[in-house]
C-alpha cells in the first residue's frame, strides 16, 4: 500500500538523525502503550468456564461458554451482559461462535441432533454428530450449506455478511489415516448471501480451511493434507501453507522456514481491511513456532515473542496494525497474552494492572484497540474478558459509552499466574480451538 506522502531524500536523511539527537527521552515519548481496564466477563449461569474469541466495532464479544452439564453454548456478551445464542441453536448439545459484524450477525459452529453417518466428529466435542456452519442474528441460528457433505463450520464474518470457513464435499480423501475420525475432503469456503464458494487450496493438497475474511472480501487460511483432529487449530487439516485468497486467488504467504508439521502447522488466521495478515508458523527444524506478520510489500515477517519465551501464535489484527495473540516457554505450558505495539511484542499482563484475571490468551483486537480473549482467576477458572484501554473507563465500557483521552503505561514485573484447576484444565484440552494450548496444557504456575 503507498503512502499518501512523498519525502525526499534529503529528508530522510535528516529524520534518520532524529533519535539519536533527541535522546532517550524521545524513545520513551514515542512509546505509549495503553493501559487497559480488564472486565471479566463470567459464565453462563451454572458454569464456571468461557471464552471470547473477538468484539466487534460496538463492543459486542463473541465466544462460548460451558454450563453446569458440561455442554458449550454460543454466547455474545455486550458489558456484563451475557446473551446464550446456542439454545435451541441447530437442535445439538455443543456450539460456538467466533465472528460478529458490526450490526451483530454471528457466526460459527453448532451440532445437530444426527448422529454422523460416517462416525466423524467434526466439531471436536467427542460426541459424534453432525457438525454445521452457521449465521445467527436476532434469535434465530441458521445452517449454512455444505459442498455436499455432511459437516462444515464457519470462521469470521465481515460487514457485508460474507462468511470464511470450510465445508465437506464427497469426496473419500485418500490422505486421511485409515479407520481415523475424518473421512472425506475438506475444502476451504466462503458463504456469500447464503451462497457457498469453494476456494482453491495450494496445488497438490487436498484439503483446506478458511477462517479470516476482511470488508474486500479478502480471506485467509490455510491448505494441506488430512490428519487426526489438531487441537491446536480445531481442523482435521495438517496445515502447511498460509494463504491468502484475493479475488478467488489463492496466494501462498511462505513460513519461518517449517513445513507445517509441529504444533499449529503454517496458517494464516485474520486480516484487516489494510490486508495485513496475521498467523502462525513453524520455524527451521519444525521444533517451535512463531507468529507472523504478512503485508505485500514486506512478506512474511517474524514476530518473535514476549521477553523470555520460546513459541507465540498471532490471532487477531486490527485496522491499525495492532497485532494480539499467545506467546509461552518450550512446552507452551506457561503462557501469556501478548500485544505487539510500535513493534515491540508486551505481556498484556503488564498493562492491565488492578485486573481480575491473569491473560492467556489475547484473541481478537477492533479498531477501537479492545481486546478480547480469555484468562484464569485467582480460583483457577477460565474466563472470557474484555480488555479496554483506559480512555475508557470500566463503567463507560460496560454501557458501551466512549470518552476522549490517552493513558500511558510502561511495562511492569511480571504478575503472579494463578493455577488452573484441573477441570478447567481438562476443559482447555478438549475445548480450546485456535490455539496451541491443547493436550499440552499441563499446568500454569
Amino acid at each position: 500500500m503507498k503512502s499518501r506522502f512523498l519525502l525526499t531524500t534529503s529528508w530522510l536523511s535528516l529524520l534518520a538523525l532524529l533519535p539519536a539527537a533527541l535522546g532517550p527521552a524521545a524513545h520513551a515519548q514515542a512509546f505509549k502503550p495503553p493501559k487497559y481496564s480488564v472486565i471479566d466477563l463470567g459464565a453462563l449461569s451454572g458454569g464456571s468456564f468461557s471464552l471470547a474469541i473477538g468484539a466487534n466495532e460496538n463492543g459486542v464479544v463473541v465466544g462460548a461458554s460451558v454450563l453446569a452439564d458440561g455442554t458449550e453454548n454460543a454466547v455474545l456478551w455486550y458489558g456484563r451482559s451475557i446473551t446464550d445464542i446456542g439454545t435451541p441453536g441447530l437442535g445439538g448439545p455443543n456450539s460456538e461462535a467466533y465472528g460478529i459484524n458490526e450490526i451483530g450477525r454471528a457466526s460459527g459452529l453448532a451440532e445437530t441432533s444426527t448422529s454422523d453417518p460416517n462416525g466423524e466428529d467434526f466439531c471436536g466435542f467427542g460426541t459424534h454428530l453432525i457438525c454445521r456452519p452457521f449465521v445467527w442474528q436476532n434469535g434465530e441460528m441458521t445452517p449454512l450449506p455444505t459442498l455436499g457433505g455432511n459437516n462444515g463450520e464457519a470462521g469470521l464474518i465481515n460487514n457485508r455478511g460474507e462468511v470464511a470457513g470450510n465445508a465437506e464435499n464427497t469426496t473419500l480423501d485418500s490422505t486421511c489415516p485409515l479407520g481415523g475420525p475424518q473421512a472425506l475432503q475438506e475444502k476451504p469456503v466462503v458463504w456469500q448471501n447464503g451462497q457457498i464458494k469453494q476456494l482453491d487450496t495450494f496445488p497438490g493438497d487436498p484439503d483446506g480451511w478458511a477462517f479470516g475474511i476482511n470488508d474486500h472480501g479478502q480471506v485467509v487460511g490455510a491448505s494441506g493434507i488430512c490428519s487426526s483432529l489438531n487441537q491446536d487449530t480445531g481442523v482435521y487439516i495438517l496445515s502447511r501453507h498460509p494463504l491468502l485468497w484475493d479475488k478467488g486467488t489463492a496466494i501462498d504467504l511462505g513460513n519461518l522456514g517449517g513445513t507445517g508439521t509441529f504444533g499449529p502447522g503454517n496458517y494464516a488466521l485474520e486480516i484487516n481491511n489494510q490486508g495485513q495478515v496475521v498467523g502462525t508458523s513453524d520455524l527451521a527444524g519444525d521444533a517451535t513456532f512463531h507468529g507472523f506478520l504478512w503485508t505485500e510489500k514486506t512478506g512474511i515477517r517474524d514476530l518473535g515473542t514476549v521477553s523470555g519465551d520460546v513459541n507465540s501464535g498471532g490471532l487477531g489484527i486490527n485496522d491499525s496494525g495492532e497485532v494480539v495473540g499467545v506467546s509461552g516457554d518450550a512446552s507452551f505450558n506457561n503462557i501469556r497474552a501478548f500485544l505487539r505495539y510500535n513493534g515491540r511484542m508486551i505481556d498484556l499482563n503488564t498493562l492491565a494492572p488492578g485486573s481480575p484475571l491473569y491473560l492467556l490468551f489475547a484473541h481478537g483486537i477492533n479498531s477501537r484497540g479492545e481486546i478480547a480473549g480469555f484468562g484464569v482467576n485467582s480460583s483457577g477458572d477460565i474466563h472470557a474478558f474484555l480488555a479496554v484501554p483506559c480512555s475508557r473507563t470500566r463503567a463507560e465500557a460496560e454501557r458501551g459509552e466512549d470518552t476522549e483521552g490517552t493513558a500511558e503505561a510502561t511495562e511492569t514485573t511480571e504478575r503472579p499466574r494463578p493455577v488452573i484447576s484441573e477441570s478447567a484444565r481438562k476443559l482447555l484440552q478438549q475445548r480450546l480451538r485456535f490455539g496451541r494450548l491443547g493436550a499440552q496444557l499441563t499446568g500454569s504456575h
